[in-house]
């Protein structure tokens, strides 16, 4: 499995990263891997975890922004189901 630079998962969508990080999770599961390897790898999914979890947290804070009340048009946020 090729890895890529940190710019590159930061470029990636949180479904592209999701793929990429279930990848690195087969791989380490396989039991092929050197230590070294595994310790790439898992680097690398932990890189690719971090950045889903930027994701989720901009897609969060976007969708309390958008909340709004009816009356007054006050914005207000409230928290999104888990």
């Amino acid at each position: 499995m090729k890895q890529i630079t940190d710019e590159e998962i930061s470029s990636l969508s949180f479904e592209d990263a999701m793929t990429r990080l279930e990848e690195s999770v087969r791989s380490l599961e396989q039991g092929n891997l050197s230590l070294e390897e595994s310790v790439a790898v898992f680097e690398f999914g932990n890189k690719l975890k971090n950045h889903c979890d930027q994701k989720l947290k901009e897609a969060k804070l976007m969708i309390e922004k958008v909340i709004k009340t009816s009356k007054d048009s006050v914005a207000r946020v409230e928290p999104v189901d888990s």
